[in-house]
C-alpha cells in the first residue's frame, strides 16, 4: 500500500462516459465484509495503453472529480503492454485503508493524466445479511444507479461545451493579441523614425543658423571692401565702365542662376526619400563650409591687393583687373551660397510637412488602438461564473477622447493619462499563465492555481 507516500495524478475535468469502458471491472461483489482485504479484478481492453502512473481508486458514489478518492493503489504494469488483446489484472486493497461506513463505493481506473478510463458497479462494506443473500438487486438501487449515470452524462456534456467555448475564445484572443502586437511594432517603428527625423531637423536648424550668421559677417566685410573699391575706382573713369559691364554680366548670371534654382527645386520636390534628402543637406552644408573658407582666403587676398592700389597707376590697373576677376568669382560664389540657402529652406519646409504627416499618422494609429473591439478580443477568464470580461485597454463603446474606466475595479482615469500607465493599472488585476499566456483575475486565485496544476500534470 503506497497511497500515503505519493499523491496520484488527478484532474478537475471528468471525461465523458464513452471512455469508461476502456477498463472493465470483473467479479465486483455487492458487499465486502469489513476488516478483510479486498481484491479488485479488472480487464485492460485493447483501447487503452497502460502507463507507469496509472492507479485504481475507491470513490464514494456521487463523486464529482478524481480528487475525491477515498484510497488508491498504483496499477501494476502488464507484461504485454503493446498487445492487441485484453489483459486481466488485479490489485489487493488492505483492510486497514478501506472505508468503515456502509456508504456505497465503486472502483475507478485513472490514467496518469488524471482521466477516468473505467468504473465499476457500486458496492458496500458491511456484513451480508439473509435479506442481502436472497435479493440480488433492488429496483431502487437500479434507479439510483441510472439516475447517477444520467447526472454524470449531463455534467460531462456541460463540461465539454464549456471546454469547447473556452478553446474557441482562447484561439480568438491569441489572434487578436498577435494583431495588436504587430500594430504596436509598427507604431514603435514610426515613433523611432519620427524621433530620428526630428533630431536631424534640429541639427540642420542649428547648422543653418550658424551659416546665416557667418553669411551676415561675410556680407558686412564684402560691403566694406566694395566701398574701398569704389573710392579707388572713382579716380579711374575708364575702369568704371568695365566694372559696369562686369555687373551687367553678373545680372545675367543671376537670372540664369534663378532659372537653375527653379529646375533644382522641381527635382528636389520629386524626391521623397527622407534619408537621401538629409544626406544631400549634409553634403551641401559641407560644400557651404568649404565655400566660406575659400571666400575668407579670397577676402585676404583682396585686402592685400587693396593695400597696394596706391602704389602706381599701372599696378593699380593690373591689380584692378585681377580684383575684377576675383569679384566676379566672388559674386558667383555668393549667388551659389544664396541658392543653396534657399534650397535648404525649401527642404526644411518639406521635412516639416513630412514630420506633421507622420505625427498625424501616429495619432491615427493611437485612435485606432483605442477603438472598441469585438468581444472575441476580450480577455478570457476561467472562473465558472464569468468566462469573459471587457478589453482592459479601452472601455466598451468609448471613444479615445472620453474618460477611461478600468473594466475590473471600475476605476475612472482622465483622458490625458498615458496608455502605458492605464495598461499597467489593468495588468495589476491580472494573473497571467507563463505556459499558455491565458489571463485570470487575481480574485480567482484558486482557479489560477488549478490551471497551473493542469499544466504540471501535462508535463508528467
Amino acid at each position: 500500500m503506497d497511497e500515503t507516500s505519493d499523491e496520484p495524478p488527478t484532474s478537475a475535468v471528468v471525461l465523458d462516459s464513452g471512455h469508461f469502458s476502456q477498463v472493465i471491472f470483473n467479479n465486483v461483489e455487492k458487499f465486502y465484509v469489513p476488516g478483510g482485504d479486498v481484491t479488485c479484478h479488472y480487464t485492460l481492453t485493447q483501447n487503452i495503453v497502460p502507463r507507469g502512473k496509472d492507479w485504481v481508486g475507491i470513490f464514494r458514489v456521487g463523486w464529482k472529480t478524481t480528487r475525491e478518492y477515498y484510497t488508491f493503489m498504483w496499477a501494476p504494469q502488464p507484461s504485454d503492454v503493446h498487445g492487441d488483446t485484453a489483459v486481466q489484472q488485479q490489485i489487493q486493497f488492505k483492510a486497514y485503508y478501506l472505508p468503515k461506513d456502509d456508504e456505497y463505493y465503486q472502483f475507478c481506473y485513472i490514467d496518469q493524466d488524471g482521466m477516468i478510463r473505467g468504473a465499476s458497479v457500486p458496492f458496500q462494506f458491511r456484513a451480508e445479511t439473509e435479506d442481502d443473500i436472497l435479493v440480488v438487486t433492488t429496483q431502487g438501487e437500479v434507479e439510483e444507479i441510472e439516475q447517477l449515470n444520467k447526472n454524470l452524462l449531463k455534467e460531462n456534456e456541460q463540461l465539454q461545451a464549456n471546454c469547447a467555448s473556452l478553446q474557441k475564445q482562447n484561439t480568438d484572443l491569441q489572434e487578436d493579441l498577435k494583431k495588436t502586437q504587430e500594430l504596436q511594432n509598427v507604431l514603435e517603428s514610426l515613433r523611432s523614425s519620427a524621433e530620428k527625423l526630428e533630431l536631424e531637423l534640429n541639427s540642420l536648424k542649428k547648422e543653418n543658423k550658424h551659416l546665416k550668421e557667418l553669411n551676415e559677417c561675410r556680407e558686412a566685410e564684402l560691403q566694406q571692401f566694395k566701398e574701398q573699391i569704389q573710392s579707388v575706382t572713382s579716380e579711374k573713369e575708364h575702369l568704371e565702365t568695365k566694372l559696369k559691364t562686369a555687373l551687367d554680366h553678373v545680372d545675367q548670371l543671376q537670372s540664369q542662376l534663378l532659372s537653375y534654382e527653379k529646375e533644382i527645386k522641381d527635382l528636389v520636390h520629386s524626391d521623397r526619400d527622407k534619408t537621401k534628402q538629409c544626406e544631400s543637406l549634409k553634403e551641401e552644408n559641407n560644400q557651404l563650409c568649404m565655400t566660406i573658407t575659400q571666400k575668407e582666403k579670397q577676402m585676404k587676398e583682396l585686402k592685400h591687393c587693396l593695400e597696394h592700389l596706391n602704389g602706381s597707376e599701372a599696378k593699380l590697373t593690373r591689380r584692378l583687373q585681377n580684383e575684377q576677376q576675383k569679384t566676379n568669382d566672388l559674386m558667383k560664389e555668393l549667388e551659389e551660397q544664396r541658392r543653396l540657402f534657399q534650397a535648404l529652406q525649401a527642404k526644411k519646409k518639406e521635412s516639416d510637412l513630412e514630420n506633421q504627416k507622420l505625427r498625424k499618422e501616429n495619432d491615427s494609429l493611437l485612435r485606432h488602438l483605442s477603438q472598441p473591439r469585438d468581444i472575441s478580443s476580450s480577455f478570457v477568464f476561467s472562473a465558472p461564473e464569468d468566462f469573459v470580461f471587457g478589453n482592459p485597454y479601452h472601455a466598451a463603446g468609448a471613444k479615445r477622447d472620453s474618460i477611461r474606466k478600468c473594466p475590473i475595479c471600475n476605476g475612472v482615469f482622465p483622458d490625458d493619462i498615458e496608455t502605458r500607465d492605464y495598461e499597467a493599472h489593468v495588468q495589476g488585476h491580472i494573473l497571467e499563465c507563463p505556459v499558455c499566456n491565458r489571463a485570470f483575475e487575481k480574485s480567482n486565485q484558486q482557479v489560477f492555481e488549478d490551471h497551473m496544476l493542469c499544466h504540471s500534470l501535462e508535463r508528467l
